[in-house]
């Protein structure tokens, strides 16, 4: 093992050692340790620096750059506790992944974004692309909220819904879904319509009563202010003044995705969600949703959103399960190549 002299090192420890020291408001402190302080240790395995507390002082020390960083992913944190927001541990690791993917939004500003409260439960993004998502609903005419499961991409859609209803910005919800499983042929199966359609539509009925009074959901429903149909309902028809929300998209064949969103209105928006990677349609046929973004892009007032498994809201494991489905899914499709390139050959012998 090589040895410097202490002359030689005195530059490197200079390098390593920085320290930042500051004060924490005393109304925010509580909130940003956390219970049990599991905030603070949360920061701790995350960040490179040092982190000491004592009362209400803060004490960054390491390398400059780490304590830079270490003092900005503080400072969003010290900025949403004095606003009054839950800071909890999933909003410690959601600041960090933001600052670390060196985006140029406040994590503070997408955390503390308000779309809807209902008994005390306020609904907002938690992450920067669920932000851009929701941006774009308000900035745009029809959007596609692309992503896989657990990304939250239905659940705002109809937060966006709801709070266009209270704002009487639309008359009406429409919430609709392929009922794929049952080919759309409803009718072969038993029961009532209500009973036919309810096992398809069941997520979305769901979402809406965590949104929505429950109570004033049937009267909302036979008004017709609230509309929860399958997709085979919306041929031949036109939505004006309606927020219209297509959920399972990636079940709908191109000619079903043309015949939807052809449905516009005036006055309305639509939101289009679903998962590229879950596709149920039978025989082989081709998914609406892999093929729209081909057709439509570069259309004014037509917006492409894409989530990924770093937007998943649910389990910390789901997004490492999204991984490791995709990587398994490029894994097969890299053996495979060679076995089609070999048959391409064979055919052109």
């Amino acid at each position: 093992m090589t040895t410097g002299s202490a002359q030689d090192d005195a530059p490197q420890d200079a390098a390593r050692d920085a320290q930042s020291r500051f004060a924490i408001p005393e109304g925010a402190v509580l909130a940003l340790l956390g219970s049990r302080d599991e905030n603070l240790r949360i920061a701790e395995e995350l960040l490179d620096a040092d982190v000491h507390v004592r009362g209400n002082e803060v004490t960054l020390s390491g390398t400059p750059a780490d304590v830079a960083f270490a003092e900005r992913v503080f400072s969003e944190l010290v900025t949403l506790a004095a606003r009054g927001h839950q800071v909890g541990p999933d909003a410690v690791r959601r600041t960090v992944a933001m600052l670390s993917a060196g985006t140029a939004e406040s994590p503070a500003e997408v955390l503390s974004l308000d779309i809807l409260s209902r008994r005390g439960k306020t609904i907002r993004p938690k992450t920067l692309n669920q932000k851009r998502y929701v941006d774009a609903i308000d900035e745009n005419t029809v959007v596609f909220g692309i992503g896989p499961a657990g990304t939250g991409k239905t659940y705002l859609a109809m937060a966006k819904a709801v709070q266009a209803l209270q704002a009487k910005q639309v008359n009406r919800i429409i919430l609709t879904r392929p009922a794929v499983e049952a080919g759309e042929r409803l009718g072969f199966l038993p029961g009532t319509l209500f009973e036919k359609i309810d096992p398809y539509l069941r997520p979305l009925y769901d979402a809406l009563h965590d949104m929505v009074d429950p109570d004033s959901i049937p009267r909302l429903m036979s008004a017709g202010t609230i509309e929860v149909a399958p997709l085979a309902y919306m041929r031949g028809r036109t939505l004006n003044d309606a927020f219209i929300i297509l959920d399972e998209a990636q079940n709908t064949t191109p000619e079903q995705m043309k015949m939807f969103l052809t449905r516009l209105g005036f006055g309305s928006k639509i939101v289009v969600t679903g998962d590229i990677t879950q596709v149920d349609l039978p025989g082989g046929q081709r998914s609406g949703l892999r093929v729209v973004k081909d057709i439509l892009e570069g259309i004014d007032d037509v917006h492409f959103s894409t989530l990924t498994s770093g937007d998943v809201v649910r389990h910390r494991l789901v997004g490492d399960i999204v991984d490791a489905y995709e990587r398994w899914t490029d894994s097969q499709e890299a053996k495979a190549e060679p076995a089609r390139v070999r048959a391409g050959r064979r055919q052109g012998r």
